[in-house]
């Protein structure tokens, strides 16, 4: 069993302190590129590393006065370059920005650890997925499509059908991660008329982005929404897991359920209940994130060169985004991790028609014995429907059907009902999906 752990680190990630103290490593990248040109005195770059700072409080404080977060900022910040003796230096901190080179650019520092995060959380999903699929990769059970009986599966494809597609998930999530990896110091319009574009290569460069190739006085918001979709598909699958389970988990199933703790209550008014709630949980969680992605297209088309109507989005959808997918990957890991499987309950229900599932077999191998498809369609229907009405015996109807058993030996109609043979493929399926191990 993987360890419960808790991931305070996401909601630092998007804490103020954590904002600032990004805004702050762009503003001082910027001051030292600058001073590698010339353009601001090496001195107040060093005398801006070594002595700026902030307080959250004091930034509020300010705030709540001009009504301008980076305004709020960079005076607070002047304040403390002040109160160190530092008060020339701090003429050339944030020299020829304008507040987005700042926001966008810090921006992509917090996605970036955030996206760090929610990568090892897919990895260690995949992990556990991979680990269970093998523990039941011989474990009939049988497939549903509809709802309805089909035809035999094992658990084990089950989770490596679950295993791949997180696998796909990872691969999106990583190029979103890298195509938010950008910054912009192009000023107020995207036009750098301030700085040169090798300036904002090179605090690009320092803190570990790539520029961005054009840009308004925003990067463009195609990214961010390419971004919350990676999540959003992520969250997808994680709900497809937990519906499963909650399937599974009903009583007149019971093929599986989530782990039910000691002392655990599942009603207050029914004693007996084992509810799927963090499976429930899961569900209803993962439709905020979808949601969001609505917004994140929304946020795409701004007025001209930009307007701020994607700003106060971003400040609810980002963090929420990630830390919601981040809390979902870990109550997803930790539900498959933990999950209870019935397979004697898996064999029952799988006999449980008496041989219905094998209906499309016998109807190949009558057909590849030389009865016309139609006839042989219409035969086994005939039988099926009949042990659909009446819970008759399925295999015994067809055992003792004389128009069968003048095409098929009573050890071809073995062969026909061989849950071995419908299996048989499983191990090159496992194959295709974790290669040799």
């Amino acid at each position: 069993m993987i360890p419960r752990y808790t991931r305070p680190e996401m909601g630092r990630i998007w804490s103020d302190e954590n904002k600032f103290r990004q805004w702050l490593e762009v503003e001082l990248a910027a001051g030292e590129a600058l001073a590698e040109r010339g353009e601001v005195p090496v001195e107040a770059a060093r005398a801006l590393r070594a002595h700026a700072a902030f307080d959250v409080s004091r930034i509020q404080a300010i705030e709540a006065e001009v009504k301008h977060d980076v305004i709020a900022f960079t005076t607070a910040v002047a304040e403390s370059m002040a109160a160190a003796g530092q008060a020339d230096a701090s003429r050339w901190f944030h020299y020829g920005l304008t507040s987005n080179d700042v926001v966008d650019t810090a921006q992509a520092l917090q996605v970036r650890q955030a996206s760090s995060l929610l990568i090892a959380g897919l990895e260690r999903l995949r992990e556990v997925l991979k680990r269970r699929a093998f523990e039941f990769k011989d474990t009939p059970q049988i497939g549903r499509t509809h709802g309805v009986h089909a035809e035999p599966i094992t658990f084990g494809l089950k989770l490596a059908l679950w295993h791949e597609e997180a696998g796909r998930d990872l691969e999106r999530l990583r190029a979103a991660a890298e195509e938010m990896r950008v910054g912009k110091i192009s000023g107020a319009v995207g036009n750098f008329a301030h700085l040169d574009p090798d300036v904002e290569e090179s605090i690009c460069a320092h803190l570990g982005l790539r520029p961005a190739p054009v840009s308004s006085q925003v990067i463009q918001r195609d990214r961010h929404a390419h971004y919350v979709s990676a999540l959003a598909l992520t969250t997808a699958l994680l709900e497809k897991i937990a519906l499963e389970v909650r399937h599974l988990q009903r009583t007149e199933v019971r093929e599986a359920e989530e782990y039910f703790s000691r002392g655990q209550k599942g009603s207050s008014a029914m004693p007996h209940k084992r509810n799927p709630v963090t499976c429930e949980q899961i569900c209803g969680l993962a439709r905020v994130v979808r949601a969001n992605l609505q917004a994140a297209f929304e946020n795409i088309a701004l007025w001209h060169e930009r307007d701020i109507s994607h700003s106060s989005v971003e400040r609810v959808i980002l963090p929420d985004s990630t830390i919601l997918t981040d809390y979902l990957l870990d109550k997803t890991t930790r539900l498959v991790d933990r999950l209870v499987v019935y397979p004697e309950r898996m064999r029952r229900n799988l006999e449980k028609t008496r041989g219905l599932i094998f209906s499309g077999q016998l109807l190949l191998d009558l057909a590849a014995a030389g009865m016309l498809r139609e006839k042989a369609y219409r035969v086994v229907q005939q039988h099926a429907m009949r042990a659909w009405e009446e819970e008759g015996d399925f295999r015994a109807a067809v055992a003792q059907d004389p128009e069968i058993g003048a095409v098929l030996s009573p050890g071809q109609i073995d062969r026909a009902f061989s849950l071995e043979r419908q299996l048989r493929n499983v191990d090159r399926i496992f194959r295709r999906v974790f290669g040799d191990r």
